[in-house]
């Protein structure tokens, strides 16, 4: 009976397994899609008070005094305080203000009180404002918030306040390009808390491929309730790398636990102020073994050019210097894909780098990061080099470009 048994134990314990593996992929309740990542201007933290005869044009006042308020408060932080705003009436208002951010808010029969957060669009206002050109950015890094809660760690097995905190968070102006999972699909079994403590190379640059990004963020937090429903404090600590890097840590605090979602809002914000500091300070660079790619300095073929040339010039002979043989590489570019017409637009403009011989796109992602194979006369170090003498923003990942306007 031993040997009979044995065998049905077998499929059993594999069919659970599958089961298993089925269940952390389709079931759960996770997936949270980040929020616009525009690079609107935000002035948050406007506080409103209005009266009015009735409900609706309370708040419509409000609204209107959130716009103009934001904008003064938008001027003094471009232009360090100095000087007043210029005067806008509402309606110009109306054509450079992109969204109203409800932070809270309470509505009575002829009263509203809110708290407003006011999104301009940045190419309207940054006209009137005189900034032009966009932030200088980090190389793409995926994001892997770990929340620590009751003893156990969880990044996407679950969805988390840690994780919703990083999909509200607007990164539009931040210096750091974040990669936001959502959390669906496969990223619980690529992304998950044991993922962060494995330093292993030849696996985080499949991870990263597969995320068009260059390195990992693991921003950590940790919470610790003092009784049910009571204060709870929050020890934070921003990670990065594959080595799980410890940059910074602090540590935040709040008298109940319905303020755990303002709490950590704040920790984000603090997290990505760290992750600035870090990337001015020249810490926050991808690390070298993630990129497989060698770099060559454009210098030496421009020396070895120019010698052939003074070599032919002094020997003053008629024979013909041959041309050297030019290989033909495919090299893989991820772009980002909003709409249908950044497709062809991107392809077109690639094509018009000199060397390449065609660009055609493999992997088609609208809304968000598509693969293009693109045949060049040279490795990916001088392809790199001509799109961005077009005006390109290139990084180097997982042994392919990504490229940004």
């Amino acid at each position: 009976m031993k040997f009979r048994i044995a065998p049905f134990l077998a499929i059993v314990g594999a069919s659970l397994l599958a089961a298993a593996v089925i269940a952390q992929i389709e079931g759960g309740d996770r997936g949270v899609a980040p929020i616009d990542s525009s690079g609107s201007f935000e002035v948050s933290g406007i506080a409103i008070d209005v009266r009015a005869k009735t409900a609706e044009a309370a708040r419509l006042g409000g609204w209107r005094i959130a716009q103009r308020k934001g904008w003064q408060m938008l001027w003094a932080k471009m232009h360090g305080g100095s000087g007043g705003a210029p005067a806008l009436g509402d309606s110009a208002l109306d054509g450079i203000v992109a969204g109203i951010v409800v932070e809270s808010e309470q509505i009575g029969p002829n009263r509203y009180v809110a708290t407003l957060g006011v999104l301009f669009d940045r190419a309207r206002a940054g006209a009137i404002l005189g900034v032009t050109g966009e932030v200088s950015r980090s190389a793409p890094m995926l994001v892997v918030p770990v929340m620590w809660s009751g003893g156990t760690a969880y990044t996407f097995e679950q969805r988390t306040e840690w994780q919703k905190a990083w999909a509200r968070f607007r990164t539009g102006n931040s210096p750091i390009d974040y990669v936001r999972p959502s959390g669906t699909g496969s990223d619980p079994l690529l992304l998950n808390y044991g993922q962060t403590q494995r330093p292993g190379r030849n696996w985080w640059r499949m991870i990263l491929d597969q995320y068009g990004a260059a390195d990992v963020l693991i921003p950590t937090v940790r919470l610790q309730y003092s009784y049910p429903g009571g204060p709870v404090t929050g020890f934070f600590t921003a990670r990065h790398g594959p080595g799980n890097n410890v940059v910074q840590s602090f540590a935040l605090r709040v008298d109940s636990s319905d303020k755990i979602p303002a709490m950590l809002d704040e920790g984000v914000k603090r997290m990505d102020g760290i992750y600035a500091d870090a990337l001015a300070m020249g810490i926050l660079r991808p690390d070298p073994s993630l990129i497989e790619t060698p770099v060559i300095d454009p210098s030496l073929i421009e020396n070895a050019t120019e010698a052939v040339s003074e070599e032919t010039v002094a020997d003053n002979t008629t024979q013909a210097v041959p041309e050297p043989a030019t290989t033909v590489a495919t090299i893989s570019v991820q772009f980002e894909t909003p709409d249908v017409g950044s497709v062809s637009g991107t392809e077109s403009a690639v094509r018009g780098v000199p060397g390449v011989r065609s660009a055609t796109t493999t992997s088609l992602a609208l809304g968000g990061t598509s693969v293009m194979s693109v045949s060049f006369a040279g490795d990916a170090a001088t392809l790199k080099l001509a799109l961005e003498a077009r005006g390109f923003r290139v990084s180097e990942g997982g042994g392919a470009l990504r490229i940004r306007r």
